[in-house]
């Protein structure tokens, strides 16, 4: 049997070890990566090899040749393109006339290969997934099967909250040639992402093969320096016949000596690897580090679980402190000191006594991910400086493509205003023209995306919650959030830092085209109003504008329906932009007690984005978030025959009970923004609200907009000619209570994988974490997606019951995290 070994990745998780080497190449325990996968894959009889090559392919074949010396034969294909995982097989593969195997070279295992054939064989299958289980499978594909292992559900990169299995894709598959005719040639196409759902859509004969063994992805640096420990946990400290090691020198644990190597007098080697050709110092320290070829560590140095590259010098009593990274060719002088995590690319020269604490390549910062769930965030100056927002801007401008059109905007602060022009200046270096709206509110440029036909778009603001951290927001061409498969390409460009540079003619320019962009969205506003209506309501409200860029634009909206308005904090201070839950508090009381005393007709407060309202009635009361939430529900289910609409797996059941009234139907949708966009596209989804404010009418823009919600409220409002607190009275009583419970985040996945396994026999909705039916009671055990915790959720029949099912999942919950 046939099989094809991928060899072409990039390796920038791995940066800066890759900038002079394959990823294939990257030795692990002195033995280059691809050495494993070919040694595997001869021990099971797979000796026609093809093997797929993108990325520096001279020194893979330099280095295995013809594959004689291995006992296989090789041929080597080189892709001038990159065809994601899908493509590069076909394009390998496309005259294979028999079932073969499809590898990673960036692979180590021990998997018995054999069995994964006779498993195939015996299914017939057209694709079988190997899969196995591991302790933490968000970083992977999660697989979960029937029985008899065909594939019943795939999901690439789960959140924590998705980690319903500990089985994942191992990147290995057995593949029948037939498959190779759903995937389109020479174009970019990926087996998670694009064939898997395809052969699922289609119903292909699409298997899983569950095994046991050592298995290791080399996907990024701390993987790499596991993976060292994994090869040598069995077997004693090696030492080559051809290294000199010291009476005196110490080396203890699992570790490596390579050929020619030299240990001096009183060195201590403890769980480390030492390439061929190096030299340790006399009383040089190494804990858990990895050396290269060709390197020097001077006296007294001491390295902790650090990785240093070929031909490296690192000078006398030079302290590397925990996970530092050296490239080839970088020297260091005496008495230096590396701080924690920096990475250092190749060829540079540390003087002597300097102290490094910061990554010396081209960007300031090199984080694990940049996207969180709400977009790129970080601390102002200190995460996301305007060097950090440049790079990033160049790699999402390296994404679109020269000629592309992109729409940006901000929010007022200064800090914004310098993050913004340091992304600009990014994207039109990469030839991408913007369409910059300066400071504006979200739900307008999001709009105008689209009228413009953009292929994207950005807004910066200051947070809302937090004075030190800025947010971005990147969006896709439909305007909604980015995807995420997007945004992993940004990231992979961001690591890799390999941009083309365009010539001076070719970069990006910037038009201005504000005002015109105010007037098409006030169009496109008030062409779905039946403003009739509204006018001949003379509706009196009041709206805290919350200091935001709204109050530039919507009060020339409110000025052709007719409506009385009192406005409040109806002007641009940048220093109010940000408000803690005490200052948010005041300023609901404050809108209440200005609707009792003027006897208006609803309250609305914005957030200070124009993507939220917070809203009291006609009394003053405030109305909460299920509440508001209840309310718009009941008005569009009383004024649209047999309406669907979305609300996420965290709202209240009485909105079912409201539904259920009107002949209507809810829809539970997750609790991401993006996904309550994607689900707003849907055409009988007349509505999407979430528990904070946060509303879209997909009949104007399947996004979330403050100032349309607010209109189309009053129209609801209007249409049935009573006032929400007499709607407010009519609801079904809702009481949903959460608690926080502190949770590492590597246990985040086994939570959820757990309570999946043991609440199998209940009643059980696995939209967004796990939700659990006790009669009209539920529960929702949800990991949150950046802090440490995990969200519960509880609505029952009185508070006090609510409460003890918290605290009985708490518990529940502790024992599990032990």
């Amino acid at each position: 049997m046939k099989a094809v070994v991928l060899a072409g990745g990039l390796g920038t998780r791995l940066h800066p070890l890759t900038i002079n080497v394959p990823k294939p190449m990257v030795p692990v325990a002195n033995r280059p990566l691809m050495e494993y996968t070919i040694e595997l894959l001869a021990k099971h009889g797979f000796k026609d090899i093809v093997v797929l090559l993108y990325h520096q392919p001279h020194i893979i074949k330099s280095h295995f040749g013809d594959g004689k010396d291995f006992g296989v034969k090789l041929t080597y294909i080189e892709a001038q393109e990159n065809y994601g995982t899908a493509g590069a097989v076909k394009f390998a593969a496309g005259d294979f006339k028999e079932p073969f195997l499809v590898i990673s070279a960036d692979l180590v295992t021990n998997f018995d290969l054999n069995k994964i054939v006779d498993f195939h064989k015996a299914k017939k299958a057209d694709l079988t997934v190997v899969l196995t289980r591991v302790e933490n499978p968000l970083p992977y594909g999660i697989v979960i099967t029937h029985k008899d292992g065909r594939i019943k559900h795939f999901l690439e990169k789960p959140t924590a909250s998705e980690v319903f299995s500990d089985t994942i894709n191992t990147g290995i598959y057995l593949v029948d040639p037939r498959i190779l005719d759903h995937i389109p040639a020479e174009k970019e196409f990926d087996f998670s992402n694009d064939l898997f759902p395809r052969l699922l859509e289609e119903k292909g004969k699409l298997y899983g093969f569950v095994t046991e063994g050592l298995w290791r992805d080399i996907g990024n640096l701390e993987e790499y320096g596991r993976v060292q420990a994994e090869i040598l946990r069995d077997v004693p400290s090696i030492v080559e016949k051809s290294a000199k090691v010291a009476k005196s020198a110490r080396i203890e644990g699992m570790g490596m000596i390579g050929e020619n190597a030299i240990v001096a007098d009183n060195a201590t080697l403890i769980n480390s690897v030492v390439g061929p050709n190096c030299r340790i110092g006399r009383g040089a320290y190494l804990r858990e580090c990895v050396i290269w070829e060709n390197t020097s560590v001077g006296t007294e140095a001491r390295l902790e679980r650090s990785i240093v590259g070929n031909r490296c010098q690192i000078g006398d009593r030079a302290y590397l402190e925990e996970y530092s990274v050296i490239a080839d060719e970088v020297r260091i002088g005496k008495d230096a000191t590396l701080r924690p995590h920096v990475k250092i690319w190749p060829g540079k020269i540390i003087e002597e006594g300097s102290t490094v604490s910061r990554s010396m390549v081209l960007r300031e910062r090199f984080p694990k991910t940049i996207f969180g769930p709400f977009g790129v965030t970080g601390l102002i100056n200190i995460e996301l400086t305007p060097e950090f927002a440049a790079t990033l801007g160049v790699s999402y401008g390296a994404l679109l493509g020269p000629g592309s059109l992109i729409t940006a905007s901000r929010d007022s602060h200064k800090a914004s205003r310098m993050i913004y022009r340091a992304l600009l200046s990014g994207v039109l270096s990469a030839g991408v023209n913007v369409s910059d709206l300066e400071m504006n509110a979200i739900p307008v440029t999001r709009y105008e995306l689209k009228a413009l036909k953009s292929k994207g778009g950005f807004h910066v603001r200051k947070s809302p919650y937090d004075p030190e951290v800025i947010d971005i927001k990147f969006f896709g061409d439909d305007g909604m959030d980015l995807s995420s498969l997007n945004e992993k390409r940004i990231e992979r460009l961001f690591f890799g830092e390999d941009f083309k540079r365009l010539c001076a003619e070719c970069v990006g320019e910037l038009s201005f085209p504000f005002h015109r962009v105010a007037e098409q969205y006030k169009e496109g506003v008030l062409h779905h109003l039946n403003l009739d209506l509204i006018r001949s309501k003379k509706c009196k409200i009041v709206i805290d504008y919350a200091y935001g860029s709204a109050s530039q634009l919507f009060p020339n909206i409110l000025g052709e329906l007719g409506c009385e308005v009192v406005a409040l904090n109806a002007h641009i201070d940048e220093t109010k932009i940000t408000k803690n839950k005490e200052m948010f508090d005041h300023a609901l009381k404050q809108l209440s007690s200005i609707v009792k005393s003027l006897e208006a007709d609803l309250g609305i407060m914005f957030d200070t984005g124009a993507e939220k309202i917070f809203l009291c009635d006609e009394k003053g009361n405030i109305l909460s978030g299920d509440e508001a939430l209840g309310v718009i529900a009941a008005l569009i289910f009383s004024t649209q025959k047999n309406a669907t609409i979305a609300v996420p797996v965290s709202a209240s059941a009485s909105l079912e009970k409201i539904a259920k009234r009107y002949n209507g139907r809810i829809l539970r949708t997750k609790t991401s923004s993006r996904h309550m966009m994607e689900v707003a596209t849907r055409p009988e989804v007349k509505f999407v609200g979430e528990r904070v404010g946060g509303y879209i009418f997909p009949e104007f823009q399947p996004h979330f907009d403050a100032m349309f919600s607010v209109v189309k409220l009053l129209e609801l409002l209007d249409k049935k000619d009573r006032e929400i607190s007499e709607i407010e009275a009519e609801l079904p009583p809702s009481g949903v209570v959460k608690k926080d419970i502190s949770c590492p985040p590597e246990l985040k996945g086994r939570v959820v994988r757990t309570l999946a396994e043991e609440l199998k026999d209940e009643e059980v909705e696995l939209i967004d974490g796990i939700k659990v039916y006790h009669g009209e009671s539920w529960a929702l055990v949800l990991p949150d997606p950046v802090r440490p915790v995990i969200e519960l959720f509880a609505e029952a029949e009185s508070e006090k019951a609510a409460r003890k099912m918290l605290s009985d999942y708490t518990k529940r919950i502790d024992e599990i995290i032990g």
